[in-house]
């Protein structure tokens, strides 16, 4: 079975005070009816892969609680809830609990340092932990030893600097392809997998999502959908240019997993 064959994932409304979101780079506040516009399109695109999505609901005192994948990993089987490094975002892993408890036989809890999911690639070999600014080594280190207890291995790599997260950088295209910036690839973090570098000056759409045969990408990369339809992926393009104003990409917005 594809290591991409989702059918099972948990996202989260938008709230209003999503217009007061954290962001690195400040190009002026997401509209709330765009970000509901492209949250419930994002939604659409996984229920047309045949992914069974739940839809928890907003919280207005976490303008950021629409990124669940930085709140916990999630197995089959299994999940890990973890620590948020942005302060701002602490109480979401929390709210994110009960949820984990419903749908998880087991669900361990990150205690030492922080993590965020943004920072973490599973693939079919290995789990890379990024270090960066929201994941501590600590954190990471922590994260290792978690995963171990549920049979899965991690490995710690380095974000690049001034990188939001790992997987602002990178994401699973299938079982043996990375699509990679360049400046992630020259730190070469994962041997034995074949990268796909995205071409110069469309960085950001390193943060494509795999799902069944599709891979879901953001609008505004030509040459990037170019490179993925001759390698033989099936594109799916959606427009994400509200979310992407408070620091978003396509995997942050859903935890998923095979149940």
């Amino acid at each position: 079975m594809s290591f991409h064959a989702f059918n099972r994932a948990i996202v989260r409304t938008p709230s209003r005070s999503v217009v007061d979101g954290l962001r690195a780079v400040d190009v002026g506040a997401p509209s709330y009816e765009g970000v509901l516009r492209e949250h419930a399109a994002y939604v659409s695109a996984l229920e047309s892969v045949g992914v069974s999505v739940e839809t928890l609901p907003a919280l207005d005192a976490f303008p950021d609680a629409l990124f669940v994948e930085d709140t916990a990993l999630v197995f089959r089987g299994a999940a890990i809830l973890l620590r948020p490094g942005a302060p701002t975002r602490r109480g979401e892993a929390a709210e994110m609990a009960t949820t984990l408890e419903r749908n998880f036989e087991r669900v361990l809890r990150l205690e030492d340092g922080t993590a965020e999911g943004g920072d973490v690639l599973t693939t079919p070999r290995a789990v890379f932990i990024g270090a960066s600014a929201r994941t501590s080594v600590a954190g990471a280190t922590a994260l290792v030893s978690l995963l171990a207890q549920i049979g899965q291995q991690g490995v710690v790599v380095s974000t690049p600097p001034n990188v939001l997260h790992l997987k602002s950088d990178c994401s699973m295209l299938d079982e043996e392809a990375i699509l990679c910036t360049p400046r992630l690839a020259a730190a070469e973090p994962f041997p034995a997998f074949r990268l796909i570098l995205t071409p110069e000056g469309e960085e950001g759409a390193a943060n494509a999502l795999r799902i069944g045969d599709a891979v879901l990408l953001s609008e505004g990369y030509p040459k990037t959908a170019e490179l993925l339809a001759h390698a033989g992926y099936r594109v799916a393009i959606l427009d994400t240019r509200e979310i992407a104003k408070i620091d978003a990409g396509l995997s942050c917005m859903s935890l998923r997993w095979r149940a």
